[in-house]
């Protein structure tokens, strides 16, 4: 079964253009925090808390090293927007996994639902 799952997401990031495949990664990273949110109580939520917050890391880190590039294609502003954006989540990550506090989730997951929304948008 893992190794299906495997294969079937090979295939789908394969057939995504980039701004779908950061629209896709941006909403699963925003439920995994979402999942621990809603699960709080659960025996297993430090450790589903750590792998939640070390994927969303994952994730704006790598935004973070495509903003910086000076051959990103983003206007400045629009980039130096989402820098300042990913230092917030940043420090509210860290915050969090020193002070778990469930409301602290909320924030992110909101960002990477609405950045996502707009990635599956249509420029124009």
């Amino acid at each position: 079964m893992q190794q299906a799952l495997e294969t079937y997401s090979t295939i789908q990031k394969e057939n995504l253009s980039g701004r779908e495949l950061e629209a896709s990664v941006l909403t699963k990273a925003a439920l995994m925090l979402k999942n621990v949110q809603d699960n709080w109580d659960d025996p297993n939520r430090d450790q589903k808390l750590t792998e939640a917050i070390k994927f969303n890391q994952k994730v704006w880190s790598f935004f973070q090293a495509e903003l910086s590039d000076p051959e990103n294609p983003l206007p400045r502003n629009i980039r130096q927007d989402i820098l300042n954006l990913s230092i917030f989540i940043d420090k509210r990550l860290f915050e969090t996994l020193a002070f778990p506090e469930k409301e602290k989730l909320k924030i992110v997951v909101d960002i990477n639902l609405n950045l996502a929304a707009g990635l599956r948008t249509k420029p124009e």
